[in-house]
């Protein structure tokens, strides 16, 4: 089960469970759209997989399978500011 991460590992920008701005490689490594599109191109920068829209739990599995509240970030050079 994915874990949902509530944050941009880039920007630690907010990305809620239900965010369509949210996107993950296979190792779930989380990125908001607004970088995974313009700083990374589309590729994680810890495993070199694609990013890919992160998918949307319903309000009823959310509720017995709730997301992450784990932050995660990491100081990749394309984030740099």
């Amino acid at each position: 089960m994915l874990a949902l991460r509530p944050n941009c590992e880039c920007c630690d920008r907010d990305l809620p469970a239900d965010s369509p701005l949210a996107r993950i490689c296979t190792f779930e490594c989380t990125f908001c759209a607004d970088c995974a599109e313009t700083r990374l191109g589309g590729t994680c920068p810890n495993c070199s997989g694609n990013l890919v829209a992160r998918p949307i739990r319903p309000p009823a599995a959310l509720a017995r399978f709730p997301a992450s509240t784990e932050r995660v970030t990491k100081p990749h050079k394309a984030c740099a500011a």
